[in-house]
């Protein structure tokens, strides 16, 4: 947590203007544990003392932007590995892989929006639809992942469900 202050800090001393901060899925990772679809509008429920940080840092990033006009966007990144390919198999609706292409597009399209000072959004590529909402960033950013996680070709490439 002191990280993300010091992070925050260095950007107002320096007059960054735009701060997209990696947050986690963790910070509502209790939702996903009861079956209940996470939107960003909803309460935090960290599933550990990792979300619970990361939401701090949410926070954080909240006060930055009210308090000294920082635009603040905090992606609540699932699943990263870097690779082109999810590494192991999703159901249809549970994904929880975000692709480096998608990665990069909800990134730039965070530094390009003008409109927003700050914003929660879900870090996901497509086959998530029952753990995670991706409407604002959809309306808000337009973000149109490219990739899904659930596709058929994964389930056969990887046969074996691992949780």
């Amino acid at each position: 947590m002191k990280s993300c202050y010091n992070i925050y800090e260095a950007c107002r001393l320096n007059r960054v203007q735009i701060v997209v901060f990696a947050s986690t899925n963790h910070v509502t990772g209790l939702n996903e544990k009861e079956g209940i679809l996470s939107k960003p509008e909803l309460p935090v429920r960290p599933d550990g003392i990792y979300g619970a940080g990361k939401a701090f840092s949410e926070a954080l990033g909240r006060f930055y932007s009210d308090a000294h006009g920082m635009r603040v966007f905090c992606l609540r990144i699932a699943n990263f590995n870097g690779l082109d390919e999810p590494g192991k198999r999703y159901e249809p609706g549970q994904s929880r892989w975000l692709s480096p292409r998608d990665c990069a597009q909800l990134t730039w399209r965070c530094i390009e929006t003008k409109s927003i000072r700050f914003g929660i959004y879900y870090g996901v590529s497509k086959g998530a639809e029952e753990k995670w909402d991706l409407t604002n960033a959809r309306e808000e950013l337009g973000y149109d992942p490219e990739d899904e996680g659930s596709l058929p070709e994964w389930q056969e490439h990887y046969p074996e469900v691992r949780q």
